[in-house]
């Protein structure tokens, strides 16, 4: 049967399916003028139609590839573990066209040809990275719904993944894979040149400010601020930020230039160089977006800008310090919508992560995460307490600031110009009947010596430090004149962690090396001889970097009998470490070689972020 006829007939099977009008493309219409199946995503976990066949099935019933060619598709299909759908166009059983229509057949999911433009808003929905690894591209919209361009209908995880982003119902429709992978490059790209673009038009447009003895002309700083150029290119520059997956925004006063560079992945990258005349817009223009004084230029200031892309609020918590060529502003990115609370995704291994459980759920103790800044350690607490919150739990948290809020939790922001700070405010927590108390941090002898007590009456207490490792944690505790007995008694659990780079998904390469290698740094060798590891060659995906994403390492040390006894005698951490080593603790770096050998990350990663 050819597939015209496959065509005539599935349609004829198919008559009678409820169908629903597709969303539009922000312009008030659909994508081609399609119709979309509402809640098709649910008829497509397991490539399999609502009708229960396999597209394989599909495929030989309608006489579309043969018994033989199948054979040979599923003997091929074990070499390289591809989808059907392209291992059948890759030998070229079928085009690319053909197997669009016979998958939009078989799923019951309308194909579709792209719009002339897709809104930027629309765009925005859905960042070029997740884009890129999913091979999807947002389409169109209608109220509370998207619709999605796919390469591979029943990809669910891509399905969910944007769900998840946008908080909308997803409208999967199938398109060509080369039409698609296209037009993601062209729409993404266009993103992009949306930033020079504005750069340039702020550039031509924009009138420097005069400045007189230190002191700026406050109504034309304002005036400046409030231009559409600077505007515009505020608003592309945070944009940017948010869809590159960066976590802060440097904007950064050189003696003729601005520098605005974005972190991403824990590394800061430079993304443009703006001219001096327009740093006291772009500067004047944050402040009045986060409520902050625009004529205070010699002072610190700290603020919140709460941003809303596309269906997404995010918040951007702003700090501004003066500089010697002007004042530097960094913004910490702060998306709910990427924020995973599950400790089954935080990178422990099966016995840490029992470890770690086990200490959380404990009626009462000390739990200390130790790293430094930046190196992930309020989402792990965030992820124990979302483990955790239940109805019948009382949680109290105390956080210098609120970086994220959490359900059914009572949060307290430190304000030590008002008298509340972390041990005050400690202070008052004991008499709130909590069950567990988080302590974004212990800074000073005062709060270690609070949250002890804390810990001994009854109370589960969660809190960080900055200590190197994790027996280091004891003897920086003991430093703060907690006594050892006492400590011995509270602690429960200790965690250093740090942030390693993840090799591109979308650019890795597999290559075998030494086990040796390995083990010079310090991995336990098996005699394998050989080890197969990864690396990425660089793509659009990572900015040519060969890194996507990041995942933690953990060194958990548990207080064991023989531990306590340590702290009893107040004994230094190379012993600490010692015993802990001999009872199967792994320090960060074998738990980071152990992450080479997964082929999660690479040699020399792991060589710039632990330490011998």
């Amino acid at each position: 049967m050819n597939l015209k006829r496959a065509t005539d007939h599935s349609t004829r099977k198919a008559a009678g399916a409820a169908v629903a009008p597709a969303p539009t493309n922000g312009n008030g219409h659909g994508g081609n003028g399609h119709a979309s199946v509402p809640g098709a995503s649910a008829y497509i976990g397991d490539g399999q139609s609502q009708v229960g066949r396999r597209l394989s099935d599909f495929l030989l019933a309608e006489g579309l590839i043969t018994a033989t060619q199948f054979s040979t598709v599923l003997a091929e299909q074990k070499k390289t573990n591809e989808k059907l759908a392209t291992m059948v166009v890759r030998l070229g059983l079928m085009t690319e066209e053909q197997m669009m229509h016979a998958q939009s057949l078989h799923y019951r999911i309308p194909s579709v040809k792209f719009p002339d433009s897709i809104p930027a808003e629309i765009l925005r929905m859905v960042p070029a990275a997740i884009a890129r690894k999913h091979e999807v591209l947002p389409i169109g919209r209608s109220a509370g719904a998207l619709t999605l361009a796919m390469v591979d209908p029943t990809n669910l995880s891509a399905v969910d993944d944007v769900a998840f982003r946008t908080g909308m119902r997803v409208f999967p429709v199938i398109c060509l894979p080369s039409l698609l992978r296209a037009a993601i490059e062209s729409a993404y790209e266009n993103t992009r040149a949306g930033l020079a673009s504005a750069l340039s038009e702020a550039e031509a447009d924009v009138i420097p400010v005069e400045e007189t003895h230190d002191s700026m002309n406050l109504s034309e700083l304002r005036a400046s601020a409030d231009q559409v150029p600077v505007v515009r290119l505020v608003t592309m520059i945070l944009v940017e930020g948010i869809q590159r997956g960066a976590s802060d925004i440097h904007l950064e006063p050189g003696e003729k230039t601005l520098h605005v560079r974005f972190r991403i992945d824990g590394i800061l990258q430079d993304v443009m160089t703006p001219a001096k005349k327009l740093e006291p817009a772009i500067v004047s223009r944050l402040k009045i977006m986060a409520n902050l004084d625009i004529a205070e230029r010699r002072l610190p200031q700290d603020g919140r800008i709460k941003f809303r892309d596309a269906s997404r609020e995010i918040d951007f918590r702003v700090s501004i310090i003066p500089a010697l060529f002007g004042e530097s502003v960094v913004l910490r990115i702060l998306d709910k919508s990427s924020l995973r609370l599950d400790l089954a995704q935080m990178g422990f291994d099966p016995r840490g992560l029992e470890q770690f459980q086990k200490a959380i759920r404990s009626p009462h103790g000390m739990i200390v995460v130790t790293g430094p800044t930046g190196s992930g350690k309020t989402t792990t607490l965030y992820s124990a307490l979302s483990a955790v919150n239940t109805p019948d739990v009382h949680i109290l948290t105390l956080e210098d600031p609120v970086e994220y809020n959490l359900p059914r939790v009572n949060q307290v922001q430190v304000k030590d110009e008002i008298g509340l700070s972390f041990a005050a405010a400690l202070r008052s927590f004991l008499r709130h009947d909590p069950d567990i108390i988080l302590v974004g941090e212990v800074r000073d002898q005062e709060t270690a010596q609070i949250a002890n007590r804390a810990a001994l009456t009854g109370h589960l207490v969660l809190t960080t430090l900055h200590t190197n490792d994790a027996a280091s944690t004891v003897a920086r505790l003991l430093d703060m004149n907690i006594p050892p007995f006492l400590l011995a008694s509270s602690l429960r659990l200790v965690v250093a962690q740090r942030l390693l780079r993840k090799v591109c998904s979308e650019c890795k390469e597999r290559y075998e090396a030494e086990e040796a290698t390995l083990v010079t740094h310090g991995y336990v060798g098996r005699g394998a001889g050989k080890v197969t590891l990864a690396k990425g060659r660089g793509c659009a995906t990572c900015s040519q970097t060969g890194y996507k994403g990041r995942v933690a390492i953990y060194e958990i040390m548990p207080i064991t009998r023989e531990v306590k006894d340590l702290v009893l005698q107040s004994a230094p951490p190379v012993e600490i470490t010692k015993v802990a080593r001999d009872q199967g603790m792994r320090t960060l770096r074998e738990s980071a070689l152990q992450k080479v050998a997964d082929g999660v990350t690479t040699l020399d990663e792991v060589l710039r972020v632990t330490a011998e």
